[in-house]
């Protein structure tokens, strides 16, 4: 059985992830790609890809697939940087929920506006069985999907309150929101808006850029989701101050 920290840092590093290794294969030949991940609610990696790309093409004929998300090295050694391997497999996401989830995925990737509708893109989402954690150097563990994928009723508790969430943060405490941005994650100054809530934590965006919110535990409900955001702008007011 995995640790919690363990699985606590594998689940940060795919929500968290600008980018990923993805590998396929064809014909038994083993091919690498960069991929711009994002996270559905239930952990899930999408990929918004085209059909002119090769990676796209082995994934239509041969969806096991696997993806490198990688982290921060301690110094200069990348050993030392935590990492994760996924395997899983990849499949086409139906049309009904195509609109819901590519929202998601730009609001992780909100520069790709620029091609997110082009005919020959479409939205892809890879099944998580199994993955390696590697918390640094030599300190590797094996987490089950089941261990993995957060819990069912949080996600869709947090799913269903998302958009009144995100209405209400950015109306009434965009102040707030540019605090967490500029003082605790150390973004810089910009129009700093709240953009997608999961269980594990929140996106921030002011255009093209988007940062990454980590909450210090799951959250379950819209409760636990201002309890984490309150805390988060307090602190990154008392940074900004100097105090924190």
């Amino acid at each position: 059985m995995a640790t919690v920290e363990g699985i606590g840092e594998a689940r940060g590093l795919i929500r968290g992830a600008a980018s990923a290794t993805l590998a396929t294969q064809a014909d038994g030949q083993p091919f690498a790609s960069l991929v711009t991940p994002a996270p559905a609610p239930d952990l899930s990696p999408l990929l918004w890809l085209s059909t002119l790309s090769e990676h796209t093409r082995h994934l239509a004929q041969e969806p096991r697939c696997s993806l490198l998300f990688t982290g921060t090295a301690e110094g200069p050694n990348p050993q030392t940087a935590p990492r994760l391997t996924v395997t899983g497999l990849a499949e086409r996401v139906p049309e009904a929920a195509v609109a819901g989830l590519k929202a998601r995925w730009l609001a992780r990737h909100p520069y790709a506006a620029l091609y997110a509708d082009f005919a020959d893109f479409g939205l892809w989402r890879v099944r998580i069985m199994g993955a390696l954690h590697v918390g640094g150097f030599a300190r590797a563990e094996r987490i089950r999907a089941a261990e993995l994928t957060p819990d069912l009723a949080a996600i869709e508790a947090i799913l269903e309150a998302e958009a009144s969430i995100i209405e209400h943060v950015n109306a009434d405490h965009a102040d707030a929101v540019a605090a967490i941005a500029e003082g605790l994650l150390g973004a810089g100054p910009g129009a700093w808006r709240l953009v997608s809530v999961d269980v594990d934590g929140c996106d921030i965006s002011e255009g093209n850029r988007t940062v990454r919110l980590a909450f210090l535990t799951q959250v379950s409900d819209a409760d636990a989701v201002r309890a984490a955001l309150i805390r988060a702008a307090r602190e990154g007011r008392a940074r900004i101050a100097g105090t924190g």
